[in-house]
Parts: structure tokens; sequence; C-alpha cells
């Protein structure tokens, strides 16, 4: 069963493109929780960013730059939040791999809770250890440094 973005993206429902491009379409999101606010979505149905090919997810942040850009030129918010979000348990309420460009005022009513835990240096040592072997050098990149 198609998503609700393929479906947009098909024109099966209506929605307000902002843009789109070979690998990712922007539209008005239909619950405006500010106005000026974006969805970037990728056109292949991938469900979550770890399902995306480095093409697409680097098409993605840069349709979601462009876009900020343009929202903060003609809207002027105080602030812009870009969320992306994976599976259920990452808050994500669509399975098809998109992110929101969100202008954000002072007491715009918009919140995150984000408990903080702040474990110490040595745990965070412990815990980049554990990646650290796990990635790849991309090219043109540095390595990561312990």
């Amino acid at each position: 069963m198609p998503t609700v973005f393929e479906r947009l993206l098909s024109g099966e429902l209506p929605c307000a493109k902002v843009y789109e491009d070979e690998l990712v379409f922007a539209f008005m999101d239909a619950g405006q929780v500010n106005d000026g606010h974006v969805i970037v979505a990728t056109r292949r149905p991938c469900e979550t960013l770890l399902d995306a090919s480095e093409a697409e997810a680097a098409a993605l942040m840069r349709a979601a730059q462009r876009i900020a850009r343009v929202v903060q030129a003609v809207f002027r918010p105080k602030g812009i939040t870009v969320l992306q979000a994976n599976r259920p348990a990452g808050w994500q309420t669509v399975p098809h791999l998109h992110l929101h460009v969100l202008p954000r005022w002072a007491g715009d009513g918009v919140e995150l809770g984000w408990p903080r835990k702040e474990p110490g240096i040595a745990r965070l040592h412990e815990l980049a250890a554990q990646l650290q072997p796990l990635m790849e050098p991309q090219p043109g990149s540095q390595p990561a440094r312990p």
C-alpha cells in the first residue's frame, strides 16, 4: 500500500509543492505548526534514514538547507528546527523518509523533551569506542579522533 507521501507525489492526493528534484520533493505540511512548515521527503519510498542511499540522504539535507534559507527570508522566524525521525520509538509517524523544516518563534508551543543524562567523559569515550571500528572513512573525510 502506498504511503501518504507517495500518494501526494503521484498527484492522487493534493499538496502544495515547494520543490522537487530527481531524489526528493518538498511540500507544505498540511498540519502547519507555524506558517512556512515544510516537509522534505525522498521520492523513493524508503522507510527510514537507515534505508536511504547516501545520495538520497545528502539530497534530503541539501533541499532542507535551501528551503530553510528561503523560509528564513520569507517568514523571518527567530529560529528554524529541522527534525528527522526514524521508526515510531523515534517519533516517526509516516513510514516514508522525510524531515520537517519548521520556522520557530519563542512561545510557539512547540516542545521537545530532551532528558540530559551527562554520563561523564570516560563513558562517552567508551561509547565512541563501540562506534569507531564500524565507521568506514568516506572519500574526502577525516578519520575520527579518539
